[in-house]
């Protein structure tokens, strides 16, 4: 059920949100006179959604509004890069409503700010950031974990904020200090769940806090790594040529869906060519059934000369 209304003021991405719904996972600001970049809010999108809504679509995208529906749970909207707007069904879960708020929403937001948001997990590397990225699945929190094992530091998991500066370097900025992991991958490190919250309908994925291996600071990409996992026998790297980064890239947007009618698109298209001529770019392939996330990050390791 939805819980009462609080005001606290967190920090992710740069940013500093005011949210009607309770965001344990982010770092929290102590100052209350800050200003607030994003504000979360509950309200009645019932209208709204009628009139833009085209059934069977389960979104609806203008240049600056983000609408889309998730069944049984809630409508949402985000609006101009700095609102969010959140019309919860009945007995709506709390849970699940906050993974869609840092997931799709926030994504919605990075987008409507013109920050390019890549669907990965970035760690940092002497003073770098590193960013796996990859279909659901394929193993990019699972590499960033390992890293995190190692002693590196995590700036961020699931959503990759990338802006660039006047000379077409790519930044990270940090989101907050939490993974998602698989239940396969925490027994990889001999970890053990029940020390872990669950997340909302996924039994066996959970949340697992990394502050103590967080880093709060923006930080130059360095490097990008697609993970593939393949009907193959063994790992392999190869780099990824100038003619197919701009495809990868748009593949790799985090909701990337959201991009037509929005007119982000020749946005999307400049940023990604710019930064692709600014970075290495690699290709990670891993078998379907075996565990090589250990071979994988020594792969890494050797491919950026560490």
């Amino acid at each position: 059920m939805i819980h009462t209304i609080s005001k606290t003021i967190y920090k992710a991405f740069g940013y500093s949100i005011q949210s009607d719904i309770p965001l344990p996972e982010l770092q929290q600001i102590d100052n209350p006179d800050s200003t607030i970049d994003i504000a979360i809010r509950y309200a009645d999108l019932t209208e709204k959604w009628l009139e833009l809504s085209v059934p069977p679509k389960k979104s609806a995208v203008t240049e600056n509004l983000i609408m889309f529906w998730i069944p049984d749970l809630a409508v949402f909207a985000v609006e101009g890069g700095t609102t969010i707007y959140i019309s919860p069904g009945k007995g709506a879960d709390e849970d699940k409503i906050r993974l869609y708020v840092l997931g799709s929403c926030m994504g919605a937001i990075l987008l409507q700010r013109r920050i390019l948001p890549l669907h990965g997990s970035a760690v940092v590397i002497d003073h770098k950031a590193y960013a796996f990225i990859g279909d659901s699945g394929h193993g990019k929190s699972t590499l960033a974990s390992s890293f995190i094992q190692r002693g590196f530091q995590l700036l961020t998991d699931d959503v990759i904020a990338v802006t660039l500066d006047p000379h077409n370097t790519p930044y990270v900025t940090p989101a907050y200090p939490q993974q998602k992991l698989w239940q396969e991958s925490l027994d990889t490190f001999g970890m053990n769940s029940d020390q872990f919250r669950p997340l909302f309908e996924r039994e066996t994925k959970y949340a697992i806090p990394v502050a103590s291996h967080f880093s709060v600071d923006t930080l130059p990409l360095a490097g990008i790594f697609e993970l593939i996992k393949t009907d193959c026998n063994h790992v392999s790297i190869r780099t990824i040529e100038k003619l197919e980064r701009l495809p990868l890239l748009y593949r790799h947007t985090y909701r990337n869906f959201f991009l037509p009618n929005s007119g982000f698109t020749p946005w999307h298209f400049d940023t990604t060519a710019r930064m692709s001529g600014s970075i290495d770019i690699y290709q990670l392939q891993r078998p379907l059934h075996e565990p090589t996330v250990h071979q994988l990050t020594d792969m890494v390791l050797s491919a950026i000369g560490k």
